[in-house]
C-alpha cells in the first residue's frame, strides 16, 4: 500500500462549479439538490464531516479576467482520501449524467454521448470552456498574511476564494510564482483597508493531480471594495511569464479561477439536507 495513503491526513477541498447559461441553472440546481446531495452523502457520509454548496454572488466588474465561476462552490472536509484504491469498491454508482458537465460549462454539448459517467472520470473531464476544477488544501490554512484577528462580530465578509496556476517552465518553477505571489501582490492587499482578511495554502497534488498551484482566500466589505483593491494591482509588477497583459496577468479559468460568497453555506448538506421538499 503506497504510503500517501497510509499516511493522509483530513483536508479540506473546493469545487468551483461554472454555470454555462441561464438555461443551465436551473437544470443544474435540480440535479443538484434532487439527485447528487442525498447520493453523494451515501458515498462519503461515514469519511466526511462537511459538505457544503455556497452559492456564487454575481460576477463583479472586471471578474471574468479572474476566471470567476456562477454557479456555486462545493466544500468537502476529508478524513481520508478518497482515491485510496480501498474505497473505489463502492457499493451503488454514482449517478453522474454527462448533460451536468454540459450545464457546468466543462464539456461542449457536441461531445454527448448519453449514459452515465463513473464519478472519478466526471471529475477528471477537461475539454469544455472551464477545466473541473477539484482543488484539496489541508483542513488548516498553512500561510496566514492578514487580519488574523477578525471575528464573527466584525460583519459579514464578502469572500473571495480562487485558486492559480503558475505558468511552468525550466526557467520559471513554482517557486518563482509564489516569490511573485508572496512579495508584489499580497502586499498591495495588505496596504489596503478594504481587504479585511489574507489567506493561503498550497495545492495538494497527488491526491487527484489537480492542476492548480496554490488556493487564496481574500475578504472584503462587498464588491466595490474589491474593485478598488483590484485598481490598486494596477502597480505590481508584470512577472516574466505573464499570459496576459493586466492584472492577475493569468489566463482566466485555466490559470485562475475562484467565486465570490457569503460566509453562510446555502445548504450545509449533513446537517441541513431534508431532501429534495418543493416549493407549494
Amino acid at each position: 500500500m503506497s504510503n500517501k495513503y497510509v499516511s493522509y491526513e483530513p483536508t479540506r477541498s473546493m469545487i468551483y462549479v461554472d454555470c454555462a447559461d441561464e438555461d443551465s441553472r436551473i437544470k443544474l440546481q435540480y440535479w443538484l439538490y434532487r439527485t447528487h446531495i442525498p447520493d453523494s452523502i451515501s458515498q462519503f457520509g461515514p469519511y466526511v464531516t462537511k459538505y457544503a454548496f455556497y452559492n456564487a454572488l454575481p460576477v463583479p466588474p472586471d471578474g471574468e479576467r479572474f476566471g470567476t465561476i456562477k454557479m456555486q462552490l462545493t466544500e468537502h472536509n476529508w478524513m481520508v482520501n478518497h482515491l485510496d484504491p480501498r474505497t473505489l469498491n463502492k457499493i451503488l454508482t454514482e449517478v453522474m449524467p454527462p448533460e451536468v458537465l454540459v450545464w457546468q460549462n466543462n464539456m461542449p454539448a457536441s461531445a454527448l454521448n448519453g449514459g452515465n459517467m463513473d464519478g472519478d472520470d466526471f471529475r477528471k473531464t477537461t475539454g469544455g470552456n472551464v477545466p473541473f476544477i477539484f482543488a484539496h488544501v489541508p483542513l488548516w490554512w498553512e500561510d496566514d498574511v492578514k487580519g488574523k484577528e477578525r471575528t464573527i462580530n466584525d460583519g459579514p465578509n464578502y469572500r473571495w476564494n480562487f485558486c492559480i496556476s503558475y505558468p511552468k517552465s525550466d526557467l520559471y518553477p513554482i517557486e518563482n510564482g509564489d516569490k511573485w505571489l508572496f512579495e508584489e501582490v499580497f502586499p498591495v492587499f495588505e496596504k489596503m483597508p478594504e481587504c479585511t482578511r489574507i489567506v493561503s495554502s498550497k495545492v495538494i497534488k497527488d491526491i487527484n493531480e489537480c492542476p492548480m498551484d496554490r488556493m487564496v482566500e481574500m475578504w472584503f466589505d462587498g464588491p466595490t471594495n474589491w474593485h478598488k483593491c483590484i485598481e490598486a494591482c494596477a502597480s505590481v509588477k508584470k512577472p516574466e511569464w505573464a499570459q496576459t497583459d493586466v492584472f492577475p496577468y493569468l489566463k482566466p479559468y485555466y490559470n485562475i479561477i475562484g467565486a465570490f460568497v457569503t460566509d453562510y453555506p446555502t445548504s450545509d448538506n449533513l446537517t441541513q439536507y431534508h431532501g429534495y421538499i418543493t416549493m407549494r
